[in-house]
């Protein structure tokens, strides 16, 4: 199998001007994909604090695409916990809801878990090619993975890595969520200006929404009733009504938005407004999800791309795509309140509950190159 890099960043926009989304598998390292264009790993402790964050315990895990990396970040002390290297080109982290963290290499068409109590993997798997996000459902059972080099998505049995699925989806998946009740799983096909719903007991496509130019990712509330849709094209987030199939609500925000992400109790939306590289966004757009208004907007660092919201609905976290750094947003002022140095290029971000474990500053993993040729195990555990 010859080596895809699928540059997410230009292929999200489409006719867009180069919204960097950013280049999952993009890179000028070659196979190998070097560090030597990323930022210094950061230091135990580094960070740019205005005040105090709220209080807030457990650990923020940051995707730094272009360095190669995952940065933890302790929640409570917004201090940098320890960098997790040697992940090529991870576009998305997502924490399990038994802890575990799973990233996406773009470069090496792999799916790796790591046991946050070590920081070691647990096991690894092929992708298809040039996976984007990856996702749990709420019972943590299946993991999915977008691959937009191919227009799939992945299925995986989270406990042995096996892949159970293979759903063909629309042009260009790139960000997905499930319902809260576990009932569907929503896939943004940036390329087909579509949504597609699928079913997770079936893993069988129900419906496939036109939503606009251009969407990034979702936001699916607890029911399954409503999606909301990042649409960097268009610079605006839609609301789609999954059973009647059609968007029901739109709302303008301040620049091409990437990510999306609701409180807790599905009353506010936020949209990071990333922008593009030449006229880059630097705000957080609150949306109310029922008016579908912009309520508030929340400054951040240079690029707001991803975004996550701790489980009381009051911290956010923001990755700043084009400073390389993470805001930390109290929700309870709409204010930044701390600003901490990461990787190169942050873009995914995810939380847990639980405080970072002791560890080195810094380590290095080894991540089988799935993209190198044709996988002759659908998993590796290790």
């Amino acid at each position: 199998m010859k080596r895809v890099r699928a540059y997410h960043t230009v292929a999200l926009l489409g006719a867009v001007t180069a919204l960097t989304l950013t280049a999952c598998g993009q890179g000028t390292g070659g196979a190998g994909g070097a560090e030597t264009s990323a930022t210094p790993i950061p230091t135990q402790g580094e960070q740019t604090p205005t005040q105090q964050a709220g209080e807030v315990t457990g650990t923020v895990w940051v995707a730094n695409e272009d360095g190669n990396s995952l940065t933890a970040i302790d929640a409570e002390t917004s201090e940098v916990a320890t960098t997790v290297t040697g992940i090529e080109a991870p576009h998305n982290v997502q924490v399990g809801p038994d802890g575990t963290v799973w990233a996406v290499s773009g470069h090496s068409n792999a799916l790796v878990a790591l046991d946050p109590a070590t920081y070691q993997l647990t096991g690894t798997a092929a992708t298809g090619q040039s996976p984007a996000h990856v996702i749990l459902t709420p019972d943590g059972a299946r993991v999915y993975v977008t691959n937009a080099g191919e227009d799939t998505l992945g299925v995986y049995d989270a406990a042995t890595l096996d892949r159970v699925a293979t759903v063909e989806v629309g042009d260009g998946p790139h960000g997905l969520r499930p319902s809260g009740n576990g009932e569907v799983v929503v896939v943004a096909n940036t390329g087909a200006g579509t949504i597609d719903v699928v079913q997770i007991a079936t893993n069988e496509v129900s419906a496939s929404i036109p939503v606009g130019d251009s969407p990034a990712q979702v936001a699916v509330d607890n029911d399954g009733d409503y999606a909301y849709v990042s649409l960097a094209g268009d610079s605006s987030v839609a609301k789609v009504d999954l059973a009647e199939q059609t968007v029901v609500g739109s709302v303008e925000v301040s620049a091409p938005p990437v990510q999306l992400y609701l409180t807790p109790d599905g009353t506010r939306l936020l949209s990071a407004d990333q922008g593009t590289e030449q006229t880059a966004g630097d705000t957080v757009s609150v949306i109310d999800t029922e008016a579908m208004t912009v309520t508030d907007s929340i400054t951040t660092g240079s690029g707001p791309h991803g975004v996550v919201v701790d489980t009381t609905g009051e911290t956010a976290w923001v990755t700043n795509l084009y400073d390389d750094t993470i805001s930390v947003l109290d929700l309870t002022t709409n204010e930044a309140v701390a600003t901490v140095p990461v990787g190169d290029m942050p873009n995914g971000i995810s939380y847990s509950p639980t405080p970072p474990a002791p560890g080195p500053q810094s380590l290095t993993l080894t991540v089988p190159d799935y993209a190198e040729d044709e996988p002759t195990s659908e998993h590796d555990h290790g």
